[in-house]
Order: C-alpha cells, then structure tokens, then sequence
C-alpha cells in the first residue's frame, strides 16, 4: 500500500507539472477486492511543443490471444467500453487534452482482472510545417492475489528499523554510564579536594597552637 500511495501521489504530480515528466513504471500486483491504479505515463520528447493524445486501454486475459478494448479517453469523456469493467474503471491521468499520465484506477479487483494491460497512447504533435503523429504503447502484466505480498525492500527496510532501535538503546545506555560515571568522579573529586583542604587547615590550626608560649 505504501508504493501504491507513492505512485498515485507521484502520478498527480506528474499531471501537474509536465516539465517534472518521469516515465515511472507501473505496479503489477493486486489484492482481490481492493482497488488497484494502472499505471501509465508517456512523456512528450519536447515539452514546449503543443500536443493532444487519446489513451485506450485494452485487456487480454491469460487463456486469451486477442485484446479487448475497455477504455477511451479523450478529454474530458472517459468512456468503458467492456461490460466486464463497467462502474470499476476510473480516469486517473492528466485531466486535459495534453495526456502524459494516462493511468487509469481499478476498482474492486477479481482474481478475473489477472492478465496483460495494454496502455496506447496516441498523441499529435502541432509543429510549425506539419502536424506529427505519435503512437506508444506500454504493457502492465497484471497478478492478483488474496494477500499483498511483502516485497523483500519492505522487509528490509523494517529490519534495519529494528536493528536502529536497538542500536540507539545501547548507545543511550552507553551515555548514561558514562555521564554517570563522569558525575561520580567529579563528586569524588570534590569530596577528595574538601578533604585535602580540611586537612590542611587542622595542620595550620595545630601550628599555631604550637607557636604559643604559657607564661
């Protein structure tokens, strides 16, 4: 969950500042009954060229050898075109006609939703001779799985958190006997110049009763 919050926030990021463009793969595993964000990000080669791009979606199942068409976008319509889809994909992209996020989220995903994602972006660059027409497209194998696997970088990471904990108890601990034991030297050190000072003024004090003559 966390990588796929990364993604959105990074992806609506993307939308917004086309100059930040980043082509940022997408995720490629699912969690059944949760939603899922398609990733698919085309930057244009020369951001000061005016353009406008459709995106489609399409979808082949693993028994199948054929793509379906599920989903249009040409701003502002979003259309579903598969009935497979219907009320469970929703635009995440840029939401203008200059499309280089073309994500899309899938909502509520079945074990069904496994397979090959196909992202197409057909994108018209408005050049000064002539207009020129481009076409990408990215793939997105997609699996689905009843709990979210944790990735090795996940596990990693926890572990170092544990193992930073421990190591900033025992260095805590380390200061504590050394700040004690620093007090301490310094009290004893005290308490020994005190004493070498007491001493000092009983043998003053002796010597001057000895310097007294008795008539």
């Amino acid at each position: 969950m966390l990588h796929f919050s990364f993604f959105a926030v990074f992806s609506l990021l993307v939308s917004e500042c086309h100059g930040g463009c980043a082509e940022v793969d997408s995720l490629t595993e699912a969690v059944a009954g949760e939603g899922f964000l398609l990733g698919c990000i085309s930057c244009k080669t020369r951001e000061e060229v005016p353009a406008r791009a459709a995106v489609d979606w399409y979808f082949k199942p693993p028994a199948e050898e054929e793509f379906r068409h599920i989903f249009h976008y040409d701003h502002p319509n979003a259309i579903i075109l598969h009935e497979d889809f219907n009320d469970r994909l929703r635009w995440d992209g840029t939401p203008d006609g200059d499309v280089q996020t073309g994500a899309v989220y899938l909502q509520n995903v079945t074990f069904n939703d496994t397979g090959t994602y196909r992202c197409t972006f057909r994108r018209t660059l408005f050049l000064p001779l002539a207009d020129e027409h481009v076409v990408v497209e990215k793939d997105v194998e997609l699996t689905v799985v009843a709990v979210a696997n944790r990735e090795l970088t996940a596990v990693i990471a926890e572990i170092m958190m544990y193992v930073l904990i421990v190591v900033l108890q025992l260095w805590l601990i380390v200061v504590l006997i050394y700040c004690y034991k620093k007090t301490w030297n310094e009290h004893e050190a005290r308490e020994a110049r005190k004493a070498l000072r007491a001493q000092q003024a009983l043998l003053e004090s002796k010597d001057g009763c000895d310097g007294v003559q008795l008539e």
